[in-house]
Formats: structure tokens, sequence, C-alpha cells
């Protein structure tokens, strides 16, 4: 078996290769499937003796895939000839297709979903069967989507600069997936960022790098020995990763110091506060809310304005908090929660357990129902909660209304 080094290597390879394929005159399909055969060769060979130019090997071996697959398909026997007539690749050229390729894997003819899978497979290197496994899904679904997703692209002319908002935000899905199955899609996604801001200058990259990186140092003290959620006041602050924080926050200084302020940016900024902070009380939630005022102008998104209402509650007080929140859509998810939230610290217990009991009904995930249900029991084993019961002010009326009209 290769080392983590040699594999990490194959890797970051993968984007240079197949854009050599691809220059050649390979469709994006037949390369990728080409490259894919060179990397599971290199994971084979690799392990006895690793070539003095890994790039060079893998293009080598990468187009004798293609060639023979090409020879073997009678219908693109035109397409054999031309081929054949190119030279025998030797080194790896210096031209760095990674940017192209990442404009290609994130176009906007792929839906969401399509475009991390093409993501993951064409830049990250990654199998078939890693990413099934990673997104909890039978590879045959997962095989069907990259085919369909590697024939939209196939065709594809990048004539004109592509949308680094939509690679930003294929990147962000990938790594808001975390972790699951034998990949850890969240440092995966940070190694993609990593190579992305190494091919483009532009300040909403580091600002997603930074943070990534801002997130991805709290990750080991956001769950406790038994697998529940740790709220973020509630974390062990001496366990946050030092280094990447204070990576971050290198990065995301150069960036806002170039005064093209991104929703990426104004995101990490609020990470850096949050992680600046030694204790929770001594959180800076004045700024806090300065940089929501400028999320929410910058994308007019309402889960920033609900995330908005939770930081303007500690910073102006539970009223305030619940104020804002009445501006918010009651449909969104984790509306209930954050409602539940700001009641408790307002005081109304009972209403704070009701709607902790609501949330968890909803909750979009195992761990943070589990999460939500504990609130609840801890607010109704309390003596106090039924004599600190107020009267329901909700907009849907009575306290047992479901803020989302739903049954």
């Amino acid at each position: 078996m290769t080392s983590p080094l040699d594999e990490a290597l194959i890797r970051s390879l993968t984007p240079g290769v197949l854009g050599v394929l691809v220059r050649r005159g390979a469709d994006f399909a037949a390369a990728e499937d080409a490259v894919q055969e060179a990397l599971v060769e290199a994971v084979r060979v690799w392990a006895a003796e690793r070539p003095r130019d890994p790039k060079g090997w893998l293009v080598t071996v990468a187009w004798r895939k293609f060639l023979d697959a090409t020879r073997a398909d009678t219908a693109r026997r035109r397409r054999e000839d031309r081929v054949e007539r190119e030279p025998e690749p030797g080194p790896a050229g210096a031209v760095d297709d990674t940017l192209w390729l990442y404009f290609l894997c994130a176009h906007p003819s792929l839906t969401p979903s399509s475009a991390v899978a093409l993501t993951l497979r064409a830049l990250g290197g990654l199998t078939t069967r890693q990413i099934a496994r990673a997104y909890l899904v039978p590879e045959a679904t997962m095989a069907q989507r990259i085919s369909r997703a590697k024939r939209t692209v196939s065709a594809v002319r990048l004539d004109r600069p592509g949308d680094v908002a939509i690679v930003l935000r294929v990147l962000y899905l990938v790594f808001n997936e975390g972790y699951s199955g034998d990949v850890d899609l969240a440092a995966e996604a940070i190694r993609l960022t990593r190579q992305l801001a190494a091919a483009i200058d532009h300040p909403e990259v580091a600002g997603l790098l930074a943070l990534m990186l801002l997130h991805q140092a709290r990750r080991a003290s956001r769950t406790g020995p038994d697998g529940g959620l740790v709220p973020l006041a509630e974390q062990d602050r001496g366990r946050w990763d030092t280094g990447l924080i204070a990576e971050g926050v290198g990065i995301l200084q150069a960036a806002l110091a170039r005064d093209r302020l991104g929703e990426f940016q104004a995101q990490a900024a609020i990470a850096a506060l949050h992680a600046d902070a030694p204790t929770a009380a001594e959180t800076d939630w004045v700024q806090i809310v300065e940089w929501y005022d400028e999320l929410v102008r910058l994308t007019d998104s309402p889960v920033v304005r609900l995330n908005r209402a939770v930081a303007v509650g500690e910073a102006d007080g539970p009223r305030a908090g619940l104020a804002a929140l009445g501006a918010v859509d009651d449909s969104l998810p984790r509306y209930t929660a954050v409602e539940a939230y700001l009641r408790e610290r307002d005081g109304d217990l009972a209403a704070a357990a009701r709607l902790y009991a609501e949330a968890a009904h909803r909750a979009p995930n195992p761990a943070e129902r589990d999460h939500l249900v504990r609130q609840a029991a801890r607010l109704n084993s309390r003596p106090d909660t039924r004599l600190n019961s107020r009267p329901d002010t909700r907009r849907n009326g009575g306290p047992d209304a479901r803020p989302d009209g739903r049954d």
C-alpha cells in the first residue's frame, strides 16, 4: 500500500494530469476515466518505488490508457488516427490547467450535487466508491451521477472567464459535509481550496480558505466523548487548534486589506472574532452584529438574518434578539431552535422547552436532534419551568402551533 504521503501527492497531481490529456485532444469524460485508471495503477506500483517524475509518470500511463480505450472503440477510429499522430508525452509541461478544471467542474449547467461529485472525482482524485461512501449513497448511484456530469461538461467550452462564486459555493458544499465514510471531506475541501488559492489571486478565495481553517480549528471540541454536539459557548477552547486559527486570521487580514469585501470574508471575520475570544463571555458580540449587517447587505440571505438574530440577542439582550427574529421567515430550518434559545435566555422556560422539543422533531440530522431533545429535557426537569410560563406571543397563535404551519 502507498504511504499517506504518496496518496496525497497522487491526488494533488490529478488536475494537472487531466489537463494535459484534455489539451492533447481527449474529451473530458474519456480523459477523466483514463486518469482514474492511472491513479489506481499508481497506488499499486508506487508502493514498491515512487517514480522520479510522478506527474510525468501519471501523464504517460493515463495517455496510454486513453489510447487503449480509443483503439477498442471502433466508432472512434477517426479520433484514434488523430491522437496517435500526437507525440508520446514526455515530461509534463509547465502549463497549469487547474483553474480551468475548477470552472469546468462547477459549471452552471450542473446541479450542485453533480458539481460536488465531479469536483471530488476530477480534482480530488477520489474514486467513485470513496465519494459514494462519503455521501452515504450506493456506489452505482454515485457512478451514474458522475457519468451524467462528465457527459454534460464534455461539450462545454470555457471561452469566457468562469464564475469564481460558483466554484467557491461548490467547495463550501464539500466542506460542510464534514466527515463520513473513509474520506474526510472537510480536509479535502481545504486541500482543494488551497490549490485554488495557488492558481488564482482572488480575495474571496482567500476568504473561503480562512473561513474553512477557522472552522476546522474548532473541530475537535465540537463533539463530546459520547458523540453529542457541544455548543460553541460550552466548547473547551483549550482544544482549539491555535496554528490553524493563526493561519486563518493571517489569510483573512491580507484579504480584507484589499478592500474587496465578499460574503466569505465577512463570514470568516465572524469566525475570527469567535476564535479570538478567550472565553464565551468575552466574545465581541457588538462587532459580530456589525459583520452580520455587512453579510445581510451582501447576500440578503434569510439564513444570515436568522444567525444575526442570535448575535443581536447576545449583544443587546434576548428581547432585542426576539424582535430581530420577528423579521425572519419562520419556516426556515432551525428557526424554532433559535427562538427556543432566545426565549430561554428571556426566562420563558416553558415556551423554550416546548420549542426545543418542536425543533428536535424537525432536526436535519440525528446529532442535532439528540442535542435539542436534551435541551428540552433539561428545562422540563427544572421545577421552575412551569412557574415561569408566559403567554405565547408567536405569530402563529396558540402554544402548540408550529412556526412553519405544518402538522
